[in-house]
């Protein structure tokens, strides 16, 4: 990355929501087609009509990008960073998935430099789609953590992960216990969390690979740390559900498992949600959890079609993400077209205007980091892509016929991926791929 002791203004079409376009419309959405960024020290400083901040900077560096779309950067809420190298892998459901090809990959991330070249590399694929944020589980392996979480400092990242706790229903090489779960994820969250761009996440992989000592262990260290998100997941698959519900007979349903160890409550992240309950949506908007989407990994190990409509008319805060390696795709265009398309299989087609949201500021306020990044003001950190609208021929000549900012966007949406990516900024540096 290159570092600028000058301001830098961007010039393009700028792209920036006022407020939740699925509450108040696509004309939510405020675009400049001759609009410009101002970034000074990492963040941004303003944004407005391209001439003016041009004369009221004449000492900027200067990147004019043209036409292309000036937008906050990506942000993916829900990646398993070691399954990398496992993406695309054929013919499973989720608990064969595990099995087959997740356990043995993860087993071998106590090895720190296998560790560090997959979080490399995932974080370099990552930011080559425009994807500036991730929230990443880890394994179980503390040097799996601290893997992802050096590399995304040496990119200035804004990363959040966590240590994958699991002490049954795992292979021997990929279980720990309740009290060194606890332990190894205090000590991580004690040298992590906070420093630079990075947070730590509390991470029970899911109820069916922890006891309920275990479960009981991570609801403790929640409640010591508070200000520390929890991811996990929950009603993914309906054989997954049946399991939990043999493993937990009590429960009134599979969220309570996680309520009554201490697991729900605002800062949650609960990956999948695809078959939820009457009572379990409303325990999830009550507490002001977040709900994660991941359509790629839906479509792609058949777990079901997410209710977007019906959870955002409700109030539900909601992500979007790519979850590889159950995900199909790094893109976060990828990951729109594919919520597009199980929005057509429910009868409900999304608006270009709300894909482009969750993607940015929705997958932001989902992780709490609304006020930090995701969004096109004055204060945010300065991670911002530039996309080429006319990426590829095919795209060019459906772009071309568009007569309003959405029907340019949506053809890169449905067929883009990073040859849509002009540029990415992370923290008002210029990152450049290593070669």
């Amino acid at each position: 990355m290159h570092g600028y002791a000058m301001s830098i203004l961007l010039l393009g079409q700028t792209l920036e929501f006022t407020a939740d376009p699925f509450h108040a419309g696509p004309g939510a959405a405020r675009h400049d087609p001759h609009g410009a960024v101002l970034i000074d020290g990492g963040r941004i400083a303003a944004v407005g009509p391209a001439d003016a901040l041009r004369a009221a900077n004449p000492g900027a560096q200067v990147f004019d990008y043209g036409n292309a779309l000036i937008s906050p950067g990506f942000v993916d809420a829900h990646v398993h960073y070691p399954q990398t190298g496992i993406i695309a892998s054929w013919g499973k459901r989720l608990i064969d998935w595990l099995n087959s090809y997740t356990f043995p990959e993860e087993s071998r991330f106590g090895d720190p430099q296998h560790a560090q070249a997959m979080a490399e590399m995932c974080l370099d694929l990552m930011l080559a789609q425009g994807t500036t944020t991730l929230c990443s589980f880890a394994t179980i392996h503390p040097e799996s953590v601290d893997a992802l979480f050096g590399a995304a400092q040496a990119r200035g990242m804004r990363v959040l992960g966590g240590k994958t706790c699991m002490d049954r229903n795992a292979p021997d090489t990929l279980r720990d216990t309740a009290q060194s779960a606890y332990d190894q994820s205090k000590a991580l969250l004690n040298r992590w969390h906070g420093v630079d761009r990075l947070s730590y996440v509390i991470t029970p992989r899911f109820a069916p690979t922890s006891t309920p000592e275990q479960l009981q262990a991570l609801g403790a260290l929640w409640a010591e740390h508070p200000d520390c998100l929890m991811q996990t997941h929950l009603s993914e698959q309906t054989e997954e559900i049946a399991w939990v519900r043999s493993l937990f007979p009590k429960a009134r349903d599979y969220l309570d498992v996680y309520e009554q160890f201490g697991l729900l409550g605002a800062g949650g992240l609960y990956g999948h949600a695809i078959h939820l309950t009457e009572r379990e949506r409303a325990r999830l908007l009550e507490t002001g959890a977040s709900l994660i989407h991941c359509p790629t990994s839906n479509s792609f190990i058949g777990s079901g079609l997410f209710d977007m409509p019906g959870l955002k008319a409700e109030g539900q805060s909601i992500g979007l993400a790519t979850d590889i390696g159950g995900g199909s795709s790094f893109s976060m265009l990828r990951t729109m077209a594919a919520a597009y398309e199980i929005g057509q299989l429910r009868g409900t087609p999304l608006h270009p205007a709300f894909l482009w949201w969750l993607a940015t500021e929705g997958s932001a306020r989902a992780l709490g980091l609304g006020d930090r990044i995701g969004r096109l003001k004055p204060g945010v950190e300065a991670d911002l892509i530039v996309v080429d609208l006319a990426s590829t021929p095919v795209i060019a000549q459906r772009a071309a016929r568009a007569d309003d900012l959405w029907q340019a966007v949506f053809p890169t949406i449905m067929m883009g991926d990073d040859r849509a990516i002009r540029a990415t900024w992370v923290s008002g540096r210029l990152h450049e791929p290593r070669t």
